[in-house]
């Protein structure tokens, strides 16, 4: 516990983009109140001289400011940080924070469940062609017994690209269809992907197997742009794609080339720029399903973003480990591209 007294313990918010009234329900907020004197900070991003003021006797910050080696030394109370736009921004040294004990926090495992089911329904949907078929009633143009091309994902080889939060939360929803699911994710090792009963396999086999493709990883440096024409063409005719995760992951015009081919069928959620610019190709690119980065956006789950917060930083205040968010892992953190590379610097203290 901090050395210092319960009244002087101040858990610092900035949650921008987050409101804290969506992500904070009351009694939520009650029972952080109960763990220290809470700043309450919402609508903008808080200012450097906000963070700076309250550092010193800071516990918790809760959202999104930069961290440097500088800022951490000016917090020496620190025990927790927690991003609740659920990314794990390039802003903190999270060597510093690995060195001093303190876990940075992410709340992405809220999203998981309603990405899941989403990736699911468009998988579904561009198998039968649902969608369109909606469209071509609704213009006279019925679709009437014409399912020469549709298939099913029972009995179907499926894959899952990346098997973090988002692919553990689709995987029990795929196991009726298909015995046969394949995974590549380098950043677990084969012997746990066979304990979940799944097949490691490399990337180009995924590709050349899997009658629906899930692309959920997280962009790395490692990945980006990596999959692209060669992969596309090495599906079965007719085979689906579905982007959930980041756009970055895929050669996105390659994607839509393979799509507008006829070739493959692309369910896509993320995009290269957001918001979607008005002449951004895909919005008329044959053979899609597309949203619009809205997977996640289920106004039920933003409470749970506050709730397993508090849920953790009663932990750490007891001594012991979080449980319900994601903590960074140093071995990985650093390859993450959760923004553009450069957007701001580890030392950029003037931006929160």
């Amino acid at each position: 516990m901090s050395s210092l007294p319960p009244d002087e313990r101040v858990i610092l918010l900035d949650p921008f983009p987050r409101r804290i009234a969506r992500i904070f329900d009351e009694p939520t907020q009650r029972r952080l109140e109960r763990l220290g004197r809470v700043v309450w900070h919402d609508g903008s991003p808080a200012a450097a001289e906000h963070i700076e003021r309250h550092l010193p006797h800071t516990i918790a910050l809760i959202g999104q400011s930069a961290l440097d080696k500088a800022r951490l030394d000016r917090a020496p109370h620190l025990r927790a940080v927690f991003n609740v736009e659920s990314n794990f921004l390039p802003n903190v040294d999270y060597a510093e924070c690995h060195r001093r004990g303190i876990p940075v926090l992410s709340t992405a495992p809220v999203y998981a469940r309603p990405v899941a089911e989403l990736a699911l329904g468009m998988a579904i949907s561009l198998a039968r062609r649902m969608h369109e078929a909606d469209a071509a009633l609704r213009v006279g143009k019925e679709f009437k017994g014409d399912n020469h091309d549709s298939f099913l994902l029972h009995g179907k080889p499926l894959a899952l690209v990346g098997l973090g939060n988002l692919g553990r939360a689709l995987l029990p929803l795929l196991r009726p269809f298909s015995r046969e699911i394949l995974v590549h994710d380098p950043w677990i090792h084969p012997a746990v992907l066979r304990e979940l009963e799944v097949i490691p396999a490399t990337l180009d086999e995924c590709f050349a197997r899997a009658r629906v493709v899930f692309l959920l990883a997280a962009n790395t440096s490692e990945n980006t742009g990596r999959i692209g024409a060669r992969q596309f063409a090495s599906m079965a005719k007719g085979s689906v794609v579905v982007l959930l995760s980041r756009a970055a992951l895929v050669n996105f015009p390659e994607l839509l080339a393979a799509a507008a081919s006829g070739h493959i069928r692309a369910g896509i959620d993320v995009w290269p720029e957001e918001p979607v610019p008005p002449d951004e190709p895909g919005r008329h690119t044959p053979n899609t399903l597309i949203q619009a980065h809205r997977a996640g956006s289920v106004p039920e789950i933003q409470p749970l973003i506050g709730q397993i917060v508090v849920d953790d930083l009663e932990n750490i205040l007891a001594g012991l480990p979080p449980q319900r968010c994601q903590r960074a892992v140093l071995e990985t953190v650093s390859k993450l591209r959760s923004i553009p590379v450069g957007a701001w610097s580890l030392s950029d203290t003037r931006r929160p």
